[in-house]
Parts: C-alpha cells; structure tokens; sequence
C-alpha cells in the first residue's frame, strides 16, 4: 500500500492540527502528556467481551485520534508515556487497571506504533477528506491487530485463530463506526480552520 492510496504524497508535508497556531517547547511536552490521559480516560469506557481478556474500549479510537492530531512523534511519545505510566501503576489501563498488562500488551505496543503511523500520515494531509481519512482510520487499526492479535496468542496459549476470535473479530463493527466518525470530525475541523484563515485574510 502506498502513500497514494491515503491522498497524500511524500515529502509534500502539510502538518497536523496541532501545529495550526505554531509550536513551541511547552506545548510539544503538554500535548503527549494531554494525549495520554485523554486515552487513560478513554480506556474507562470498557465493556467485558465473553471469552476475551480484551475489553471494547474507546482506546483506538482516541490513540488515531491522538496521532492524527499531534502528528507522529508527539502521538508516539503520548502513546508511549499512557504505556509506561500504566505499567508503573498508574490506574488508567481499561478499567481502571494498571501493571502488566500480560494478555493486552500487545495492543498497547500497537497503540505507540499505530500513533505514530496516524499521526505520519495526517501530517501529509491524509486527514482532509473523508475517503482518506478512513484509510488513516484503517492502516492503523490494522497495525494495532497486527501486533495485539499475535501477543494475545502468545500470552495466553491459545492459537491464531482463536486469538483472531477472540481479539479482533469482537472489535470490527465498533471500528467502522469509530472510523466514520474520525472521517466526519477531522476534515470538518480542516474545514473549520481554513475557513477561519479565509475570513483572517479578508480582514
């Protein structure tokens, strides 16, 4: 799959909606800061799946979101820090969990892959048009299961297909809405943005 296939090209970056109104020093630590509590919060809306050690959360959700935003490093780092700080004891983990995680931690090293793989691609515009972002939306799902499903496996004894079962399959009607929503909010608020920069320059 190439770069195309989103609508964006290499090395014709257009930034992400975090840099809309400028960087700075403080901002690039508050903002993987802010993007790891807002998935530990997004991490309490769980519902218990029969047979799964996978709860459904609005995890994934918030870790695209998260990436797309922020763009790659400051989305990684954000992943990142959510993953660390969990592991250490912090209770933001699905659930109000926290320590290792054992059965998920393949996911959550997704998460910090998935972030930054986002947050690459909506820095070269993959997040301005509804069709590509559901693209962004779906590689990074992809890369979340593609390293989530595997460990589940390993971690529990149990075999691929069975781990695909039970970690992935569960999750797919709640992606594609998770997705759809990403593709309305994201272009709409590009949309928004340039809208206001168009009313900047009239004045």
């Amino acid at each position: 799959m190439t770069y195309s296939a989103f609508g964006v090209h290499p090395g014709r970056s257009t930034g992400v909606l975090a840099d809309v109104w400028g960087r700075s020093a403080v901002r690039d630590v508050l903002l993987p800061l802010g993007a790891a509590a807002a998935v530990g919060l997004a991490a309490q809306i769980a519902i218990p799946v029969p047979g799964s050690p996978v709860p459904i959360t609005g995890q994934t959700f918030a870790v695209l979101l998260a990436g797309a935003t922020l763009g790659a490093a400051r989305g990684a780092a954000g992943m990142l820090i959510y993953v660390v700080a969990g592991v250490l004891g912090v209770p933001w983990f699905a659930a109000g969990a926290s320590g290792w995680p054992g059965a998920t931690a393949g996911y959550l090293v997704g998460f910090v892959l998935a972030a930054a793989l986002s947050g690459q691609l909506a820095g070269l515009g993959a997040d301005r048009r509804p069709s590509h972002t559901i693209g962004l939306m779906a590689a990074g799902n992809a890369l979340i299961y593609l390293v989530g499903v595997p460990c589940l496996a390993f971690s529990t004894g149990i075999d691929l297909t069975a781990a695909v079962s039970a970690g992935l399959v569960p999750y797919l009607i709640g992606d594609v809405l998770k997705t759809l929503f990403a593709a309305a909010l994201l272009p709409a608020a590009w949309l928004l943005v340039h809208r206001r920069s168009d009313a900047n320059d009239r004045y």
